[in-house]
């Protein structure tokens, strides 16, 4: 293993090019470029080793059947039925702000005007088409296993989406994606007694592409960084 400047400049730029792409390039990525990251991800740490993460790639007509099923019970609009809550239940600042922030930036770059709710939920179903990457990713995780092991998944994902900058791949990860949960079990033979947690759609961005265009501010570290001396 080698050490320096450049290997710090590489990990850095794999990090912080990393953002959540909503329009891919039909380019095909091998199996062994996709299994690849996956192995490299598998070093991600969690508690005990156990490695609490299971993955289902789909591809081909595997990704078109589920994309289409999803996309019907969006479009039939389908009440949701995740299994678990991924935002809060009472929305407050700065929470809220950001949120709205970084929607309504996206919402502007693809031409959803405010208060356009057919064009928003056209918007959103674009999710469930997996944004056109010719990789889809499911992620799901033993229903038995407690808060630490999905922080240990969340490292998972973000070494899978790092991993992908490396290799000049784009990804997006996406919570959407467990909306429906049996439609997922369903197509994929996922057992009862796992959950799913979430989605990911890896290729090559459409640099063509508006959304692509939006860059998410961060906060600066005085708004959540003490430090004890």
């Amino acid at each position: 293993m080698t050490t320096g400047l450049d290997d710090a400049e590489a990990v850095d730029r794999a990090i912080t090019s990393r953002r959540s792409v909503r329009a891919f390039l039909a380019d095909p990525v091998p199996l062994q470029t996709v299994e690849h990251l996956l192995r490299v991800a598998s070093r991600a740490p969690s508690g005990s080793n156990i490695q609490p993460w299971r993955v289902h790639v789909l591809l081909g007509a595997a990704l078109a059947a589920l994309t289409r099923e999803l996309l019907a019970m969006h479009e039939a609009g389908e009440p949701e039925a995740r299994e678990y809550d991924y935002y809060p239940k009472s929305w407050r600042s700065p929470y809220l702000d950001r949120r709205r922030k970084a929607g309504w930036g996206l919402y502007a770059l693809a031409g959803v005007a405010k208060g356009d709710r057919a064009a928003a939920a056209r918007q959103r179903g674009l999710n469930y088409a997996f944004f056109g990457a010719p990789v889809g990713l499911i992620f799901t995780i033993d229903r038995d296993l407690e808060k630490g092991s999905w922080l240990d998944f969340g490292m998972f994902l973000q070494s899978i989406m790092v991993a992908a900058r490396g290799h000049g791949l784009d990804t997006c990860p996406q919570a959407a994606l467990a909306n429906y949960p049996a439609v997922v079990r369903r197509q994929l033979g996922i057992p009862a007694e796992e959950m799913v947690v979430c989605g990911m759609a890896l290729g090559r961005a459409d640099p063509a592409a508006p959304p692509n265009t939006l860059v998410t501010e961060r906060e600066a570290l005085s708004s959540f960084v003490t430090v004890h001396r």
